[in-house]
């Protein structure tokens, strides 16, 4: 599978948080080959099955983003929006976005508002319509924007609007694409609505019922220039096993089994231990009477900004980490 081309085509797809169907449907089409059906459910999660006899395993990776969704359409035509996830002002300015509709714009600053003091609340969208009446016949009130920012290599790293968490994405279809023999029932999910508050992976997992949970998502990398650590992980340092974030504390057993396969397959692998933020994982743990639940988590700089970036390896040593849990006799 080629991962520039792959995700290149995920993030031509429209899909933030409640509006992943876009994505699904490529998504859908990707993950077919590999397993005995796909569904979508009520919350817009689609479920990958591969049926087995044996233990119920849940892998879950969100396909939603973050945005920003349209709040008041000023006289002179221009958009006020407010953040659909985590959007962080100083990160946005001067950022070209996309609407569904194919619409583009960039985001932009009052002027009257000094860049180092400006919020959210003092930005706004530039269609280019020339008054308000223009700017509705674009768009409306609700409309969502995504990041419209390159897909591209540098070396062997990737740079790319939303790798949170498309990389994982991209992983949990390399792992299906690797996958040979195993006795477990299978469950690739594929979320909606993370970004939100881990919505997705909650009915998902009350559904599934599974024996075993494993979130794979990115995780903020702890090698950028003037990194306070608030993360454990590094680029190039492989398949960060979860211990710990502010979702979810893993399961020692989980923790261990991961550390074994990666050591008995020759995976790279390091810890991931985070002070904020948190993944599917805080959802699937709590789900019915308590899931013995892990992550496998892709180091990532620049998280939520309009570019990020991630090492090539580091998705291949998750998707082989993916594949090693799903194969083994649990």
């Amino acid at each position: 599978m080629d991962m520039l081309k792959t995700l290149q085509a995920l993030n031509a797809c429209h899909g933030p948080s409640g509006d992943e169907g876009d994505v699904a449907a490529l998504l859908e089409k990707l993950a077919m080959p590999y397993v005995d059906e796909c569904r979508r459910d009520t919350m817009g999660n689609l479920i990958a099955h591969r049926k087995g006899g044996g233990s119920r395993v849940m892998f879950a990776a969100h396909m939603d983003s973050i945005g920003c969704i349209v709040t008041h359409i000023e006289k002179e035509g221009y958009l006020r929006f407010c953040k659909v996830g985590g959007l962080h002002a100083a990160e946005l300015l001067s950022t070209p976005v996309r609407f569904k509709n194919g619409v583009r714009g960039v985001v932009c600053l009052n002027e009257s508002v000094e860049a180092k003091s400006m919020t959210l609340d003092d930005l706004y969208l530039d269609i280019g319509a020339h008054d308000a009446d223009e700017a509705r016949a674009m768009v409306q009130i609700g409309d969502t924007a995504v990041f419209d920012t390159a897909v591209f290599a540098a070396g062997d790293r990737l740079i790319s609007p939303y790798l949170d968490n498309r990389a994982s994405c991209l992983a949990m279809l390399m792992a299906m694409e690797q996958l040979q023999e195993s006795e477990n029932d299978l469950y690739f999910v594929f979320t909606a609505q993370e970004e939100l508050g881990l919505r997705g992976a909650k009915t998902a997992a009350y559904a599934i019922d599974p024996d075993y949970g494993v979130a794979v998502d990115v995780t903020p990398a702890a090698d950028a220039l003037g990194s306070k650590h608030s993360g454990s992980s590094v680029l190039g340092g492989g398949a960060a096993i979860k211990v710990m974030d502010s979702s979810v504390i893993c399961h020692p057993q989980m923790v261990s089994r991961l550390e074994s396969l990666a050591e008995e397959r020759g995976i790279p692998a390091q810890r991931d231990v985070i002070r904020s933020g948190g993944t599917d994982a805080g959802s699937i743990y709590l789900s019915r009477m308590g899931v013995l639940t892990g992550g496998i988590s892709i180091p990532c700089r620049y998280i939520h900004a309009p570019q990020e970036l991630v090492d090539r390896g580091d998705i291949e040593a998750a998707a082989r980490l993916i594949t090693a849990f799903a194969e083994c006799r649990l």
